[in-house]
């Protein structure tokens, strides 16, 4: 058995729900190395897959799609992002009272354990200093509250397709130092705790302390509590420094997600990704189309 990662690179469930379960109907999932081209598979019968880890902002579109991939026997957990951040950083994600909706009512279905919250990545600016993270924090645990039983938390890397992105808008780069970022995460971390919800650091382990845990996203541990009937391996497989992630099959693509997140590591452009959207086919192996993987 092994876990699925839908997806790092793409918001599977608010762009491409049709797709994927068109792949769990098929029994299989394909994708394309992105630093070769080289494309690979991966099963997706639910007799193969220990667990599937979605990651969105924006979960709403796959909400018809859960009877029937319950019916079928699979087991998932959701990363939901939400930041609050001012639009000019993120164009178009939903509101944040529709996602908090969202998370709640995901939470009545599948269980607050099952619900993983993402403040990330934070962006330290003109618009959004550290008051205004505490401020905005303190809101969305107090609405999360009961939903949700960890956060996890990050600063903006400043990659260089998110400097052009900053440049382009003419925008000065989020550069705080560690201090200010060890401080800022310590008080987040009391701010959550205060609402049962541990804020863990996702590859930063320069924010961890007494509150502040060390967060590992796709967990093979995290999956064994919540099914403990469940046998299977999955080794550590970081997929960047400082990341604690256990090996999984991440079926998505870079470049394809809509929701013009400026700060975004895995979208280069909102235009591209648009460009890109309009070649998926729902029918295809892989998100976008290339040949059929070499087996």
């Amino acid at each position: 058995m092994h876990l699925i990662s839908a997806s790092r690179r793409t918001d599977l469930p608010a762009f491409y729900s049709d797709w994927f379960m068109e792949r769990v109907r098929s029994g299989s999932a394909s994708w394309v190395n992105p630093f070769n081209g080289t494309v690979s598979s991966v099963s997706l019968a639910a007799q193969d897959v220990a667990a599937v880890v979605f990651w969105t902002r924006n979960f709403s579109p796959m909400l018809r799609h859960l009877d029937e991939l319950e019916s079928r026997g699979f087991r998932y957990l959701i990363h939901f992002t939400l930041t609050g951040l001012p639009r000019i950083y993120e164009t178009h994600v939903p509101s944040v009272r529709s996602a908090v909706k969202q998370m709640r009512a995901l939470a009545q279905r599948i269980g607050p354990h099952r619900v993983l919250w993402r403040y990330d990545p934070i962006l330290i600016s003109r618009d959004s200093d550290a008051d205004f993270h505490r401020s905005n924090f303190r809101l969305l645990s107090r609405d999360l509250e009961g939903a949700t039983h960890q956060c996890s938390v990050s600063f903006v890397e400043i990659y260089g397709k998110v400097r052009r992105n900053f440049t382009r808008r003419n925008l000065p780069l989020p550069n705080p130092d560690d201090s200010q970022r060890r401080q800022l995460a310590s008080e987040l971390a009391e701010i959550g705790a205060r609402h049962q919800i541990i804020v863990k650091a996702c590859c930063s382990d320069e924010l961890l302390s007494d509150g502040v845990e060390k967060a590992r996203c796709v967990d093979r541990e995290q999956v064994l509590g919540i099914w403990p009937d469940l046998q299977f391996e999955a080794a550590s497989a970081p997929t960047r420094e400082q990341c604690g992630c256990s090996r999984s099959f991440d079926i998505g693509a870079y470049d394809t997600c809509l929701h013009g997140c400026i700060y975004c590591y895995a979208t280069r452009d909102r235009g591209i990704a648009q460009s890109r959207h309009q070649r998926h086919q729902s029918g295809c192996a892989t998100l976008l189309p290339v040949a059929e993987p070499t087996r």
